[in-house]
């Protein structure tokens, strides 16, 4: 006992500063490694993104314990939040908010009885690494915010469901890699309180299936 009081007392310092830096993680931002293609072509595997966890809500640090709103989170957010089926954190696209009516029709979305406008989108995007089936990238209007979605026609995958009624309190989120996402299909809605953060923007990204170099274009880019 006397050594670990020996050694906290001449390490106070980084002591100090690991608390620190664990609190500001864990209360005010955090950053955020993409793992998986769920998220293409907004999100890349190997990007750096920081979530801004005071962007809808202040919180009792290292809790899921709401003790402000700042702001409610709107459709066509990308937020990160914890899984509510096996607790795993991540990262996804904000579709629906509480009251919505919310259906799906071989992968069109319809919301609140307006059917969302899709077209082929004609700007370069990033496919799905280690896929060799068809993808197709479409762009999605969700009620006045554009954005890319990727399909895969030949992947088994959940296209239709509902119509179903968003819950008070609960958001239904979905990847923009439609066929490769284990969003709010397979999962269930969200609460609010397990919504960790707002992603708007990519710090830098690292490019795995070649020896990690970084994708200089991705530094600092808006999404």
């Amino acid at each position: 006992m006397s050594y670990i009081k020996k050694l906290c007392r001449e390490n106070k310092g980084f002591l100090a500063f690991l608390l620190g830096m664990l609190l500001f993680r864990s209360a005010i931002a955090d950053w955020y490694v993409v793992p998986s293609g769920s998220m293409y072509p907004t999100l890349l595997i190997g990007d750096h993104v920081m979530a801004n966890r005071l962007a809808y809500d202040v919180k009792l640090p290292f809790t899921d314990v709401i003790l402000r709103h700042n702001a409610d989170p709107v459709r066509g957010d990308i937020v990160t939040f914890t899984s509510p089926a096996d607790g795993v954190r991540l990262v996804k696209r904000l579709v629906a908010v509480p009251g919505d009516v919310v259906e799906m029709r071989d992968e069109r979305l319809t919301i609140n009885g307006v059917a969302l406008e899709y077209q082929p989108f004609k700007a370069h995007a990033e496919l799905t690494p280690d896929y060799t089936g068809q993808q197709v990238v479409f762009n999605e209007n969700l009620l006045g915010k554009n954005h890319a979605v990727i399909q895969m026609p030949e992947r088994i995958s959940i296209r239709s469901f509902g119509p179903v009624k968003v819950p008070d309190g609960q958001y239904l989120m979905l990847g923009d890699n439609r066929d490769n996402s284990a969003d709010s299909r397979y999962i269930g809605f969200v609460k609010r309180e397990l919504i960790t953060g707002q992603v708007t923007r990519v710090l830098y990204s690292l490019d795995e299936k070649n020896y990690y170099l970084p994708r200089l274009n991705r530094f600092a880019s808006a999404l």
